[in-house]
């Protein structure tokens, strides 16, 4: 058995669950109807909208966002599915901050709980650079279910991985 590289981390009874369910029969379809809910968010419009709503209801103090869209190039499995960018922008003797949110190109077809999960991360990035405990509380206010969906977000990838047909 070699090690998934998504699931790295997690206690050895649930890596051994989690295996027992990717080896099962068609562990891609099992993940999907257990998510059947789909989502409208095709374009960076409408997901400019979706993260604007959300920032909205849970983070009305920070920052504005200069950018939202979908990125093609994070397609990769290996890499980031979201990624969150500050830069800075100087305008004579001003300095002033450029943030941007950008999602992976894959989660247009994905379930809806599952873009709703990489953007509530993506947004906690806002507050929180790192991945520490404050990090994850404030995803776990955002959406109640994060770690669930994370762990099922990185099963349906793994199954993905194995059979690139779902």
């Amino acid at each position: 058995m070699t090690p998934n590289p998504l699931l790295t981390g997690y206690s050895p009874e649930l890596l051994a669950r989690a295996e027992a369910f990717l080896a099962g029969e068609s562990p891609v379809e099992r993940m999907l109807e257990r998510y059947p809910e789909r989502h409208d968010v095709r374009s960076n419009r409408d997901l400019f909208a979706y993260v604007q709503k959300m920032k909205a209801r849970h983070m009305r103090s920070s920052a504005p966002l200069a950018k939202v869209s979908f990125d093609p190039r994070m397609r990769s499995i290996e890499h980031a599915l979201g990624l969150h960018i500050t830069s800075r922008v100087s305008h004579g003797d001003r300095v002033r901050k450029r943030r941007e949110l950008r999602v992976a190109d894959l989660f247009k077809d994905m379930p809806a709980a599952f873009l709703r999960m990489i953007v509530v991360h993506e947004l906690a990035h806002m507050r929180h650079a790192n991945h520490d405990r404050a990090f994850y509380r404030l995803c776990c206010h955002m959406e109640p279910m994060y770690h669930q969906l994370e762990f099922d977000l990185r099963l349906l990838l793994s199954a993905q991985g194995t059979n690139p047909n779902p």
